[in-house]
């Protein structure tokens, strides 16, 4: 379950539906976060904070499993790369992309109603 009020919209009923909305608005990048930077799976390329715009983030919560909990980064770097980044958050957080995110100076939550 998503955890705003845009729980009537279909694409944010689950991570999937959400992750194939955006690979349809052109975030096909998957990012992960080492010891680098912000790596493009495909390319290889490594991005350090300054170089990374979080355009929007949502967050879902397992009903009855913790281990569900996650979020969802929407990410678009100075070269243009849009793209994904997931994580869990509480416990299962992954402390290397938190300290990561808390780098970025550029974050942005949009709406629902925002283009």
């Amino acid at each position: 379950m998503l955890t705003n009020d845009n729980q009537g919209i279909p694409y944010l009923k689950s991570m999937t539906s959400l992750l194939n909305k955006m690979v349809m608005e052109g975030y096909s990048a998957n990012f992960k976060v080492n010891e680098n930077g912000l790596e493009d799976l495909t390319s290889n390329k490594v991005y350090q904070p300054e170089e990374v715009q979080i355009k929007n983030f949502f967050r879902f919560e397992g009903v009855t499993d913790p281990e569900d909990m996650a979020i969802l980064y929407v990410i678009e770097t100075n070269d243009g790369t849009r793209g994904t980044l997931v994580d869990a958050y509480g416990t299962y957080a992954d402390a290397n992309i938190n300290e990561f995110i808390k780098k970025v100076e550029s974050i942005h939550k949009k709406t629902t109603n925002e283009n």
